[in-house]
């Protein structure tokens, strides 16, 4: 009886365990990250790549403590792990762990395994001094590539072990979850060869596209070639290394079921014709239907954005966010200019958002990102941050729940229709009067006027009532197709915050603060507007 009993109560049990896990979930075409049970907004920061060593975490902690960052993105290092083959030294992440428990940070463990910005710089030595046992991509007259091929059977039963144990160490000493997500390889692919002309990999492309393929996208059956034109290199060189990270994550899943993603180095935002797409074979955005049959173990695919232009960072998070794929950016650059894409990036239900190199080890990555944080970039990314942080969970529950939009200065497009109501954007305007004023009543340039800085986010939280946030942004709302003699009206302007999952007023706005809409500052604040008409 007793033995029954307990039978039955580790049966109740298990479904319980898996729930409190780390997973996505989505709802109506939008997506939620949840963790300890509740949804989780990853206010993330990525630290240098040669910060994964406890030496440099002194001077990651305070420049995620000073952002408000709730999670640290860091590597975790193939050649770290296991520098003698089949011997793992797991020492660096149980000092990650320990630090981030001290900080009250979640991690995302960044796995440099087979590939890392395409190359083969993080797997160990003994795999870089053995080109016969883990062969490099070939070109088409024989030549070695510098990147390791997705053929190589050796060298994914090599990545798959060592990741699985690392998989298999976190199942044992973090229990509590401190790693609520892993990327699987880093920004895979290849720059400078399509794909592999090895032997064997030229039979493979001179076969037929597999049959799981083929009705997925519903196309006729045929060779590479015959099925995907022009694009059949990047196309089968796309399947077999989603197929070979696939491999790894699913054997890590296998071990500890966390959410799993993979980074996309980016080629062009609007068009893939004459190859411009990034390196081939990685998760750029016209293969992710391809990527979504080949790796059906990566949970999300993600943009890694280092491009400046504000319609370019738009088309992106477009294309990455989907019914089918929840919006992540794991990666921005941090100069001050990319600190605005935070805002669309919310607007579009991100789930996450991580600034690369955020730590004080002295390295940048200019031109891509900053070139010192005395510029007020670090300040420009720790303001919204310092917003969301009390109410992170908040914010993700009514991603989840609600239409939301947003945008940045620069975007092609400053408004968006929500329900009856249109919301727009303006910039470069005191927090006071209308632009024409100047015609009367001269004034001096607003110091935003040429800068690369402002957005704006907004969730229709009912049919008129909406939650408002932004920097260096004036917001306004208008009924979008007035009834003839119907007017707009603002009912309340309430700012205030989210505790304990209830919206909590600070005070109202009125007057001089709503007249000319709703002006935020370099310091955002959320606002609750209820709207409402008459005649």
């Amino acid at each position: 009886m007793r033995a029954a009993l307990l039978a039955v109560l580790a049966l109740a049990a298990a479904p319980l365990a898996a729930q409190d896990l780390p997973r996505l979930e989505r709802k109506g075409g939008r997506h939620a990250l949840i963790v300890d049970g509740k949804p989780f907004l990853m206010l993330g920061a990525q630290a240098n790549n040669s910060s994964n060593y406890p030496s440099a975490l002194p001077k990651v902690w305070p420049v995620l403590d000073t952002m408000h960052a709730n999670t640290l993105e860091m590597p975790v290092a193939w050649e770290q792990v296991e520098p003698v083959e089949g011997q793992f030294d797991f020492s660096f992440v149980d000092t990650l762990l320990a630090g981030a428990r001290t900080h009250e940070k979640r991690l995302v463990l960044l796995w440099f395994g087979t590939w890392k910005n395409t190359s083969a710089g993080y797997v160990p030595e003994w795999v870089k001094r053995d080109g016969r046992r883990f062969p490099r991509m070939r070109t088409a007259d024989g030549s070695a590539h510098y990147a390791l091929s997705p053929h190589g059977e050796a060298t994914l039963a090599a990545d798959r072990r060592a990741f699985v144990a690392l998989m298999t160490h976190l199942a044992k000493v973090d229990t509590q979850n401190t790693v609520i997500m892993v990327q699987v390889e880093n920004e895979a692919g290849s720059y400078g060869l399509a794909r592999d002309h090895a032997p064997a990999a030229e039979r493979l492309f001179k076969g037929q596209v597999p049959v799981e393929l083929v009705r997925a996208l519903r196309v006729r059956p045929g060779s590479w070639e015959a099925v995907f034109g022009k694009r059949a290199e990047q196309f089968f060189h796309s399947w077999h290394l989603a197929r070979y990270i696939d491999a790894i994550a699913a054997a890590g899943k296998a071990v500890k079921p966390l959410p799993m993603y993979v980074n996309a180095a980016l080629g062009s935002a609007f068009t893939d014709e004459n190859g411009e797409v990034g390196p081939s074979g990685g998760p750029n955005w016209n293969v992710m239907p391809l990527w979504k049959v080949a790796a059906p173990h990566i949970d999300l695919l993600a943009p890694d954005i280092y491009n400046r232009k504000a319609p370019d960072v738009i088309a992106f998070l477009d294309r990455y966010a989907r019914p089918d794929n929840a919006l992540m950016v794991p990666e921005i650059g941090n100069a001050l200019d990319y600190a605005r894409f935070f805002w669309p990036a919310l607007g579009k239900g991100a789930i996450g958002f991580g600034p690369f190199g955020m730590d004080a080890t002295g390295f940048f990555n200019y031109p891509l990102g900053t070139k010192t944080f005395e510029d007020g970039s670090l300040a420009a990314f720790a303001a919204p941050y310092r917003l969301f942080a009390p109410m992170a969970s908040d914010w993700a529950r009514i991603a989840r729940d609600h239409p939301t939009w947003g945008i940045a200065k620069g975007a092609p497009e400053q408004s968006m229709v929500m329900g009856r109501w249109r919301v727009s954007a303006e910039y470069g305007q005191w927090q006071m009067g209308e632009a024409e004023w100047a015609k009367w009543l001269p004034g001096d340039p607003h110091p935003d006027t040429d800068r690369p800085v402002g957005g704006l986010v907004a969730a229709q939280i009912g049919p008129d009532t909406f939650l408002l946030a932004g920097a260096n942004v004036r917001a306004r709302l208008a009924l979008a197709a007035p009834a003839k003699g119907e007017g707009g009206q603002i009912i309340r302007a309430e700012e205030g915050s989210f505790v304990g999952g209830q919206w909590v007023t600070r005070r109202i706005w009125n007057g001089d603060q709503t007249d000319y809409g709703f002006n935020f500052t370099a310091e955002p604040v959320m606002l609750r507007v209820t709207m409402g008409s008459y005649r």
